[in-house]
């Protein structure tokens, strides 16, 4: 736990009379809101009233979001309500008074499992487009819900063929719906006109007026039902009324529901307005907040997205809201019961409509349509999963969409044709760049997105596509690639053998280093050791030969002066087997010199120049490093070459006197760190082999004295 009351860590005064007044209007509509919903899972309205109070104090006190609200909400009471029926325990009875706080209890206990679980990382993984989908499920699940009492009916329950049947059988009250719409209209237009003005405390206020004047119960309008003074009583469940099984089984939806619609609302929330949110703590506050509302005998408790969009709506900062509305209730229940009573229902279900309007992603929608018709077809499946199967099965459908999306944008990743423009450096989109052109004899292209087994497919379609008459190397910009799959590592293989057999060479270049450690580790190690894995684009078309020198040109002009880069071009070894590298390296000298065996004696010496010359590790870091580990076996190279350990130490020290000055003219910016890099090789060689280290070190003395005659000769 990071720490109790974590929204109020730097708390401003200013805050205080936005906290205050979201409180008032949370804690005024909450009234009616709470006792619908616990006559709906079964229990006397008042119960509803009692979990606005020790649940929302606990939330309050550990949740990491500022604008969320917690109480007595739809789904969960509809769900408690469901397993009720199922029980054959009749709504409002003493037994289900019994029942109820041992679920919720229960609830309480899952979401505290989940909380030791971070069971809450795997709604990482879903979309914005779902979570859009889900809210305003939700939302309109809510609405359709709540229309019936606008219209002087009572509430709807389940999922939308139940709903739309409810709604249709409701006998209208033409004075309540009169009021409610009403009440809507003046609601709505000024949320629009004066989103800042409390206009719900005002409606309410006017409705409880219009009661005193008018009698409105006595011309048939509905009002909140009357309430026994006096605050609930804390006490543990009856564990006998249900067996620990059926109470474990039963609860377990329900908690998964909470966890599932809450830390998604929440999420939505945090992004829409830009903060975050602490997964693990908020499972904890789910789960304090259900464990208090069964001690206090009330049915399971959720973040409610209407009370939360009401708070959005005026300016709550932090938890200190729900704290306020906390007070509030316990004044409401100790002092302010009898007013309750003059609360036309009517009005206050327009309230509610009002904030859930609000909360429907409308704008998301309307955006999805312009912009990517794919998204909005996921909007719509998670807002008609929630609509029309319900919460728990909104939340799978959601969740299943959003890996789908998943795999459907990596199978389809961003790829194209690169070129070059004449007189400016760098590497261009063919198909954006009108100036664009290719290189003469290269395909290069780039592909952007992890490579694997859904999209290996379309990678290689494009490879292929890429090698016509003349086309003599693919290049492969894979910096886009940041993993690699058995499926694609084999495939890698393959085609890069289809290709070789028709004298194309395949390169991937620009990638990170983990990619080649994958390579290695799927069993396509072969690419490495044959030179088609090279660190840039540069070091590629160097090889196969492509610019003949010209390569430089495109070459950007910041690209010259990073000597990190520059780093990373010069030392391929390292980037391409990692903390293998050096072994790598020992086994690289060893197969020259096997080579060399296998060679006729009169052939050596050009074997030994073509290997120096035409080595498949061309970076001038690694190119000295294999002519120092040369020298160390500088007395089998003199037996093979049939030639004294002086010449042959000559050339090796020729060759790396070359190397330096490649250096110093193409990357001076670095020529200190070959310097150094190779006094750490000598210090390595001296420690492993330190009478070899002796005599090269007075062989070269030697040879630094020698006449300039004697070393022509020694050549």
């Amino acid at each position: 736990m990071r720490y109790l009351f974590p929204t109020g860590k730097g708390y401003q005064r200013k805050w205080l009379g936005q906290d205050v007044l979201s409180g008032v209007v949370i804690a005024a509509v909450s009234i009616p809101i709470s006792m619908g919903y616990a006559q709906i899972a079964g229990l006397p309205a008042v119960y509803g009233l009692y979990g606005s109070l020790l649940p929302v104090i606990l939330f309050a006190l550990l949740s990491t979001s500022p604008q969320f609200i917690f109480g007595v909400d739809a789904a969960p009471a509809a769900m408690i309500g469901g397993v009720l029926g199922g029980m054959g325990i009749a709504m409002g009875s003493a037994e289900a008074e019994r029942v109820v706080p041992v679920l919720t209890f229960y609830v309480g206990v899952w979401l505290l499992l989940f909380a030791l679980l971070r069971a809450g990382r795997v709604l990482r993984f879903v979309s914005t487009s779902v979570m859009g989908g889900f809210i305003s499920g939700i939302c309109c699940t809510i609405i359709l819900m709540q229309l019936p009492k606008l219209m002087g009916g009572t509430a709807g329950t389940g999922e939308l063929p139940e709903l739309v049947r409810h709604l249709a059988g409701v006998q209208v009250h033409p004075l309540s719906l009169g009021l409610g719409a009403a009440a809507l209209v003046i609601l709505l237009a000024a949320k629009r006109l004066r989103p800042k003005f409390p206009m719900a405390i005002v409606v309410m206020g006017l409705g409880a007026l219009a009661t005193v004047l008018f009698d409105l119960p006595g011309h048939g309008v509905a009002c909140l039902g009357a309430v026994e003074p006096g605050l609930p009583a804390l006490h543990l469940p009856d564990w006998s009324a249900v067996s620990l099984t059926e109470g474990l089984g039963s609860s377990l939806p329900v908690a998964v529901v909470i966890m599932a619609e809450t830390l998604l609302a929440e999420s939505s929330f945090a992004m829409r307005d830009g903060y975050e949110i602490w997964d693990s703590q908020e499972l904890l506050a789910f789960a304090a907040a259900n464990l208090g509302a069964g001690m206090v005998g009330c049915c399971p408790v959720n973040g409610s997205v209407s009370r939360s969009s009401m708070n959005v709506q005026y300016r709550g900062k932090t938890q200190a809201v729900s704290l306020v509305a906390a007070a509030l209730m316990v004044g409401v229940l100790l002092w302010g019961s009898g007013l309750i009573r003059l609360l036309p229902v009517p009005v206050l279900t327009a309230i509610v409509i009002s904030a859930l309007l609000g909360a429907v992603e409308f704008d998301m929608a309307h955006r999805l349509l312009r912009a990517d018709r794919k998204e909005l077809a996921i909007f719509l499946a998670a807002f008609l999963g929630v609509l029309v199967l319900g919460t728990i099965y909104g939340v799978v459908i959601g969740v299943l969409l959003s890996f789908v999306d998943v795999i459907r944008r990596a199978s389809q990743p961003s790829r194209e044709l690169l070129g070059v423009i004449s007189g400016q450096p760098g590497f261009y989109p063919l198909g954006r760049m009108s100036q664009a052109h290719p290189l003469e004899g290269v395909a290069l292209y780039r592909f952007s997105g992890g490579l694997f087994f859904a999209n290996i497919d379309r990678f290689q379609k494009d490879v292929e596509n890429c090698v016509k008459p003349g086309i003599r190397a693919v290049i492969v910009d894979a910096s886009g690639i940041v993993s690699v799959d058995l499926t694609s590592a084999e495939r890698l293989v393959l085609l890069y053998r289809r290709l070789e057999d028709q004298g194309v060479r395949l390169y991937l270049t620009e990638h990170i280093g983990q990619v080649n450690d994958e390579l290695r580790r799927f069993g396509a190690g072969e690419l490495i050791e044959e030179g088609a894995v090279r660190r840039t684009l540069y070091a590629a078309l160097e090889d196969c030969g492509a610019a003949e020198g010209e390569v430089k040109q495109w070459i950007p002009e910041e690209m010259r002066h990073a000597v990190p880069e520059l780093l990373r071009q010069t030392q391929e070894l390292e980037w391409a087997y990692g903390e293998e590298a050096q072994s790598k390296l020992d086994a690289m000298t060893g197969q020259v010199l096997q080579t060399l065996k296998e060679t006729k004696p009169e052939q050596r010496e050009q074997e030994l120049e073509f290997l120096l010359e035409r080595g498949r590790w061309q970076g001038v870091i690694d190119r000295d490093a294999i002519l120092q580990h040369l020298e160390e076996h500088l007395a089998e190279l003199s037996r093979l070459l049939e030639r004294s350990e002086d010449a042959v130490l000559l050339e090796l020290e020729q060759e790396r006197e070359r190397v330096t000055e490649a250096l110093r003219r193409q990357h001076p910016e670095i020529a200190s760190y070959l310097a150094a890099h190779r006094e750490e090789l000598e210090q390595r060689f001296q420690r492993k082999y330190p009478e070899a280290a002796r005599h090269i070190h007075e062989l070269r003395q030697r040879l630094h004295q020698l006449p300039e005659e004697e070393t022509k000769e020694q050549r």
